[in-house]
């Protein structure tokens, strides 16, 4: 194609650290020459292995405001998407609501992480009610979804292929959307091999809970569940809107310490030290208990979405029924009261191991490259809703 890229990548905002953002890491080392278009690019706020990738960014990223606090841009990002066309034979798009939305001169691949849980998971995605800040936030939800409703499945169907990572993904993309897609698990990012560092003050032996905090993620469900252990320690790694109000109740509770983000190093080295990993929230796909099986450490988690696809009960973790304080203290007894056997946790984790995932996704790379060989080139957009008044 004249002009053009053979492959190009997409993923919807470079502003985070979070699984997603991992996942288009391992896309771009698969496809090392690609560009990766986004909306917003926030170098502090992300991955530091994204600073050397050829990142495009959309119009919107101009506005400093937005780059730090990308959900102030939700009114403004299908504009952004479709002011952002990419030229490339086949785009790969990573895509948790947005990146599908990129127009294309080319055939396009959707790798899907969740349909957008914010349209489609509204109340789980805020959070219980109460408060003047979730009640704006729902308030601008009821107004702008709708029209965004509208918007995301015209997106969909721009798409060539859909990819899921996981079965409830899978699910929630044929209930959603109407399209099948194809189930490739993304492998874990963070593994053994590399610097390790120690954080400041914390001692072997430690629950662990690695997660953006978000109401969905129910990091104060762990929280609650270890002042039910007496003697039990927590360190919980992540950053987000819920960060003051956790502060806040752990103020009372000096074995549980919230370290914010850390490095690789200090995230390595957590994974190697914990007991186990604990996790109570509502995911698409379960990748922290494939980086905690890597370094040999079991899981307790939610018995529910992508962590059925990547803990085995009573193999490689404890399961719990709900997000309730009890049920999560009682796994993690049982957990810490056994013993596990590292080498089934690792042979587990390596089920996940990138080669298979690299593999899929050239070998559907070459089929779209094929394909659009012998086809037109065209240029497709998504028209964007007019924001109700």
């Amino acid at each position: 194609m004249a002009g053009g890229e053979r492959v190009a990548l997409a993923h919807d905002y470079a502003t985070q650290r979070g699984g997603a953002e991992r996942v288009a890491l391992v896309m771009a080392q698969a496809f090392p020459d690609a560009p990766l278009y986004t909306t917003l690019y926030h170098p502090r706020g992300t991955f530091p292995e994204f600073g050397p990738l050829d990142v495009r960014t959309s119009p919107l990223d101009r506005v400093g405001l937005l780059r730090r606090h990308h959900r102030l841009a939700l009114p403004l990002l299908a504009p952004a998407v479709r002011a952002t066309p990419i030229e490339a034979d086949v785009v790969l798009a990573s895509s948790t609501g947005w990146a599908h939305g990129f127009p294309t001169s080319g055939r396009k691949v959707v790798y899907c992480h969740a349909p957008a849980r914010w349209l489609y998971q509204t109340d789980r995605y805020l959070g219980p009610a109460g408060g003047a800040q979730r009640w704006l936030a729902a308030r601008a939800l009821g107004l702008l979804a709708p029209g965004l409703r509208r918007w995301d499945r015209r997106a969909a169907g721009t798409a060539d292929r859909y990819l899921a990572n996981s079965t409830v993904t899978a699910r929630a993309i044929r209930e959603t959307y109407g399209i099948e897609a194809e189930i490739l698990p993304p492998p874990p990012a963070m593994l053994p091999a590399g610097e390790e560092t120690a954080p400041d003050g914390v001692e072997p032996g430690f629950l662990l809970c690695v997660a953006r905090l978000l109401p969905y993620k129910n990091v104060d469900v762990v929280v609650e569940a270890v002042r039910r252990m007496p003697g039990t320690r927590l360190v919980v790694v992540g950053d987000g809107p819920e960060r003051a109000s956790l502060a806040q109740r752990v103020r009372d509770l000096p074995r549980v310490r919230l370290v914010g983000r850390v490095d690789d190093a200090r995230l390595r080295w957590l994974y190697r030290h914990c007991a186990a990993l604990v996790a109570a929230s509502y995911e698409d796909y379960g990748l922290s208990p494939l980086e905690a099986a890597a370094f040999g450490r079991p899981s307790v988690v939610l018995r529910d979405g992508g962590y059925l696809d990547t803990v085995r009960d009573g193999v490689t973790g404890e399961l719990f029924d709900a997000p309730d304080p009890d049920l999560v203290a009682e796994a993690a007894g049982r957990a810490l009261d056994r013993t596990w056997d590292p080498r089934v946790l690792t042979a587990h984790a390596d089920e996940f191991a990138a080669g298979r995932f690299v593999a899929r996704l050239h070998a559907i790379a070459r089929e779209e490259l094929a394909h659009a060989a012998g086809t037109r080139p065209r240029l497709e957009t998504v028209p964007t809703e007019r924001r109700p008044r």
